[in-house]
């Protein structure tokens, strides 16, 4: 829920004065938090569809991490400043550890259990 929340905020944040130069630079973002928060969502109402979604919201996270992450780097070494009100080394640090906690959150997902008062995936009540 933090991702997907906090994410999107920091890049509108990050890109306010700059996002019309390349719009989907920012939405992408927002379909990445949707799908965590629809992915947390259900997964405590469904816990097997909900797993299903938040893996792929995981997924989707990683990939659009990892090019983003690379990105800034190689940016970085250019020596190109961020349009962001922090240093561009801040982001890129923020960033790198970003990918990391998608990556061990998709592995967390792929790898989580039932709970046993789960009712079998079904909602009970």
């Amino acid at each position: 829920m933090i991702f997907g929340i906090g994410a999107p905020v920091a890049e509108t944040v990050r890109r306010w004065g700059t996002w019309r130069e390349y719009p989907p630079g920012l939405f992408d973002d927002y379909v990445m938090g949707a799908l965590l928060l629809a992915g947390a969502w259900l997964a405590g109402r469904r816990f097997l569809a909900g797993q299903r979604l938040l893996a792929a919201a995981w997924g989707f996270t990683c990939g659009l991490g990892y090019y983003s992450f690379f990105e800034q780097l190689r940016r970085y070494r250019l020596g190109e400043i961020d349009s962001a009100p922090i240093p561009s080394s801040a982001i890129l640090a923020i960033k790198g550890a970003g990918v990391l906690l998608a990556v061990v959150a998709l592995i967390a997902t792929l790898s989580a259990k039932e709970p046993a008062s789960a009712g079998g995936g079904k909602r009970v009540g």
